[in-house]
This record gives structure tokens, C-alpha cells and sequence, in this order.
């Protein structure tokens, strides 16, 4: 019989004086725009003395030149997470000049598609491939789509927690025990994801320049979108628009049914979607007259463009693709990507977020989560959806075990459950102290929606007259001062010059690496061992 959240944290709680609460691990992935002063899209190159993009382990690009990657290194402590991004944003700030990072998650005002450069990895045949493969991305969405930011945050628990687990469920402590449990924690994520952005979205509004660039001018009718100021557009109870149709999405991902009951499932479902045509690319063209347009006109070029808010994650070992390391391996750990920018931390985070998440992510593993059926997991992801568009709306229902209930109904009955995890985070983790009054701040936002982030943001802009554009700027501005007026914390100039002069010798041995076949040859390599199972 399942035990009860109480009596699953009771245990925990006896055993080993609370030793499984401590241990957890954590990364942040910040992506963050590069724009001039007048508050356009930067068209300059990546800075040369942050070093190479493709293998420089803290400071990347995403989607294009001009959008920033920062990766935090595995870390325990949460404060010691914060310093790691802060001195990632100083040396930024430093290495960038008179432009700015835009602090939003949706971009800026955007004067056209020419001015997103996709991002250069130099002429090796993997970065070519990767630049190729966002080549794909835009002919498949369009530019505009791909340079829309977001916050990603990477998590696992300690070793003395799987060991407690698999005591209390009778079981060995193997990595199958490990990814079942993992992939428990992912369906309960489905089932309660839409608390993510009711309280940390923070894009209700947006640049009317999007609809324009996007070509979404018939969405701007059908959804009714408001206007402020001379050029932002709006939805009343908005929360997070950059997660909604508006952003980055795949509709013929939908079609493959891929679902979280188990490891086996998860992989077929991704496998199947890397190796099935799709009609509506193949009118792309692979390669048309010599020139590549995508990977290929499959459904998904490779496994990085499913998009989900949530993904397991294995660190893969040479040559091997997501998939393959996850059969080799089991699941190592769990990626949160549904979480937009917090353009009120300089770093798009805030330790409350964190703890928040900590917690959140704690109930999911610790809570009873049977599988899901498709038709359970697509009404899940409409709730999802409906609180994206209109979850500060206190009359709100979302669906739940095939009813209607009011949403601020089930706000009340999880965060009695986050309270009961918090007191134990609080009494037992490395991080003691701050979870119990991050929950009781954050409870605020379940009795006024107008706190949560999405409602600030709305407040700032109607109270002080603004456009979307005005608040951007005014915040980029505040964080450049902050942080090139400020030491670095935790690391050495000396760590980041080690960085950059290793990421240009792995950089130059990558292309004699892979340049030993012409590139047409390494690409079909890639694509036969990708179709392969990667279990032992």
C-alpha cells in the first residue's frame, strides 16, 4: 500500500537523522539576449575573450549570436549556485562593451529577422551541424521564435535519499529503482506544472513587434490582446505568453503520443520522433542546389528540439545521443524548463524561486504518482495552458482526476503540502533555514494573484505609464551598473581565462576530431548510431 506524503516525510525524517533531506544538486541555464543601447538586437559577434561557444562549459549561445547561454557548474548550496551565475554575469557585462543583456524573456523590439544571426560554431563538422541545426529551427518556426529566453534548472537528489527510498518501497538501490522514481516525479510535475508559471510567469506582455515578425497577427484578433502604451500588447490574466502557442512550439509533436510511465516508453516515443517523416518539413528540402536547409524532414531534427517543460537527463558520454545515454545509464537527473526570466533578479533567478523549486520537486518524487494515460496527460497539459493564459483569473477551474476545480482551491491544498516539506528542508538540507518563510511569502500570491510576477509586471507597466520596452530597458540599464560595479564572489579572473584558453584547445582538437570524413558522411554517421538503442 502507498504510503501517505506524512508518513513518506516521517520516515525520512527518523532515518539517519534526516540525512536524506541534505545532498541535493542543482544547475541553472539563464539564457539572456545581447542588445544595442537603443534597445535593438546586438549584431556583433559573440565576444572573443569569453572564448569558444561550442565547448566553453559556463558561457554558450543559444538559438543565435546574439542570445547568451550561462551554465552553472553542479553545485550543493544554493547561495554558492548564485554566486556561480552573478560572476558569469560580471565577466559578460566586462567582455560585452556598451551593449546590454535584456532582462525579459520575450525580446525586444525586433526591426527584422535579418538582425538574429544564427549562432557560429566554427567549422568543425559538430558545429556545423549545430549551426545547421538551428537553420532547420528556422525554416521549420521562424527566427523570432527561437529568441525567446527562458530559465532552466537542473536537479537531483543525494545518494542518502535513493537509499532511504528504496528501504521504504522494499526495493534495491539500482538505476532502474532510480529512473521509475524519477520518471514518478516527472508525471506528478505534468500534473502540477501550472503552478510554475501562476507564480514565477513573467511574460504577460510583449513588444507588438513580435506579432509582426512572427507573423501571428490573426492569433492578436482571436485572443482579444489589449494595448498599453504605443506598442505593447497584453492578455488581463496573462502569466507566462513566452510558454503559450505564441512561443516555441511543435503541434506534430503532439501526434506522437510520447508519454512519462517509464524510461522504455519515454525513449521509443523520442526515437520514434527523430526517425518519422514529416510531410509539412520535407517541403523545407534537406539539401536544395548543395546547400543544407535542416538536419533533416523528420519531426524532430534530433532529440533537443522536443520541447517539453520538463525533461530526465543523463550527461551523455562521446558520440552518444540524449536517448542513448539515458538506456545506458538511467536517469542521473531532472531538467525544469518551463520557468521564464525574473526580470527582477539581475541573474533571472532569486534563492526563493530556487527553494521553491526544491520543494516543489520534492513533492512530486515523494508524492503517490500512478501512471498516465495520454488523454490524462494532454488534459494536464491544457491546464498547463489555461493558467499560461489567464491564470490570474481568480474564478479559474482546471482539470483534476476528471473534474473541474477551482485552481485556488488546489493552491491551498498543495501548499499544505509544500509546508510539510519545507519544515523537513528547513530542519535537515545543507541549505537549513528559508524554505517554510519562501513557501509563506509565496503563499501570499495564492490569496492576491496580483503578486505573483506576471501581476507585478502589469502593476509596474499601468502604474508607471510604460511600454513593455521602458521596463526592459530600465532594468537592463539598473543590472549593467550593478554588476561591473561589482567584484566577483566566488571565482578568480584566472578561472575564466583557464576556461577560455581550454575551450579554444578543445575547440581546435574537435575539428581534427571530426574532420576526417567529409561532412555529408559525418552526418549520416550521426543519424544511423542515433536510430540505435544506446542499453548495453
Amino acid at each position: 500500500m502507498q504510503k501517505s506524503l506524512a508518513d513518506c516525510v516521517r520516515e525520512l525524517n527518523e532515518a539517519k537523522q534526516g540525512a536524506a533531506w541534505s545532498g541535493i544538486h542543482r544547475g541553472i541555464e539563464r539564457e539572456a539576449l545581447r542588445i544595442k543601447a537603443d534597445g535593438t538586437l546586438a549584431t556583433s559577434d559573440h565576444p572573443e575573450s569569453l572564448g569558444k561557444t561550442l565547448t566553453h562549459p559556463t558561457i554558450t549561445t543559444d538559438y543565435s549570436e546574439n542570445l547568451l547561454e550561462f551554465i552553472t557548474p553542479v553545485a550543493s548550496g544554493i547561495k554558492a549556485t548564485l554566486a556561480q551565475l552573478r560572476d558569469i554575469h560580471r565577466v559578460t557585462y566586462h567582455a560585452i562593451g556598451d551593449e546590454l543583456l535584456w532582462p525579459l524573456s520575450m525580446p525586444c523590439y525586433l526591426g527584422s529577422d535579418k538582425d538574429i544571426r544564427i549562432a557560429k560554431y566554427g567549422d568543425s563538422h559538430s558545429g556545423r551541424m549545430k549551426s545547421l541545426y538551428r537553420q532547420g529551427l528556422t525554416h521549420r518556426y521562424g527566427a523570432t521564435m527561437q529568441v525567446i529566453s527562458g530559465v532552466h534548472f537542473n536537479f537531483s537528489v543525494s545518494e542518502a535519499m535513493w537509499s532511504q527510498l528504496a528501504e521504504q518501497n522494499q526495493c534495491e538501490d539500482d538505476a532502474a529503482f532510480r529512473s521509475a522514481k524519477y520518471f514518478d516525479l516527472i508525471r506528478n510535475f505534468k500534473r502540477v506544472a501550472w503552478v510554475i508559471p501562476y507564480l514565477f510567469g513573467a511574460s504577460p506582455a510583449f513588444c507588438q513587434s513580435f506579432f509582426r515578425q512572427t507573423g501571428t497577427e490573426q492569433k492578436d484578433t482571436d485572443w482579444n490582446f489589449q494595448r498599453l502604451g504605443k506598442g505593447t500588447a497584453y492578455l488581463p490574466y496573462a502569466t507566462s505568453l513566452r510558454m503559450s502557442d505564441l512561443g516555441y512550439t511543435n503541434k506534430e509533436q503532439a501526434s506522437l503520443g510520447i508519454t512519462y510511465n517509464s524510461l522504455h516508453e519515454y525513449v521509443a516515443g523520442l526515437r520514434k520522433a527523430i526517425t518519422t517523416p514529416s510531410q509539412q518539413f520535407a517541403k523545407i528540402g534537406v539539401k536544395v542546389d548543395g546547400k543544407y536547409n535542416q538536419l533533416n524532414a523528420n519531426i524532430l531534427q534530433i532529440e533537443n528540439e522536443f520541447y517539453s517543460p520538463v525533461r530526465p537527463k543523463r550527461t551523455a558520454q562521446k558520440g552518444e545521443t540524449p536517448s542513448q545515454a539515458l538506456e545506458r545509464g538511467g536517469v542521473e537527473y531532472i531538467e525544469i524548463r518551463a520557468l521564464d526570466v525574473n526580470p527582477f533578479s539581475g541573474i533571472g533567478i532569486t534563492e526563493q524561486q530556487i527553494q521553491f523549486l526544491d520543494t516543489l520537486l520534492m513533492y512530486c518524487l515523494l508524492t503517490d504518482s500512478p501512471t498516465m494515460s495520454w488523454d490524462e496527460q494532454q488534459q494536464y497539459d491544457k491546464n498547463f495552458t489555461k493558467v499560461v493564459m489567464e491564470g490570474r483569473n481568480p474564478s479559474l477551474e482546471l482539470w483534476q482526476n476528471g473534474q473541474q476545480r477551482l485552481m485556488a482551491d488546489w493552491l491551498e491544498e498543495l501548499f499544505a503540502d509544500f509546508t510539510l516539506i519545507a519544515k523537513s528542508l528547513d530542519q535537515y538540507a545543507d541549505n537549513r533555514g528559508g524554505y517554510q518563510q519562501a513557501i509563506a511569502e509565496l503563499y501570499q500570491c495564492v490569496l492576491n494573484p496580483e503578486l505573483t510576477l506576471s501581476g507585478q509586471i502589469m502593476s509596474t507597466l499601468k502604474e508607471n505609464d510604460w511600454d513593455f520596452s521602458q521596463l526592459g530597458m530600465d532594468l537592463a540599464h539598473r543590472y549593467r551598473d550593478e554588476f561591473t560595479r561589482s567584484e566577483l564572489e566566488l571565482y578568480q579572473d584566472k578561472d575564466f581565462a583557464d576556461w577560455k584558453e581550454k575551450s579554444e584547445q578543445a575547440f581546435a582538437e574537435r575539428k581534427e576530431q571530426d574532420n576526417v570524413v567529409d561532412f555529408d558522411h559525418f552526418l549520416r554517421d550521426y543519424f544511423t548510431a542515433a536510430a540505435k538503442s544506446g542499453a548495453p
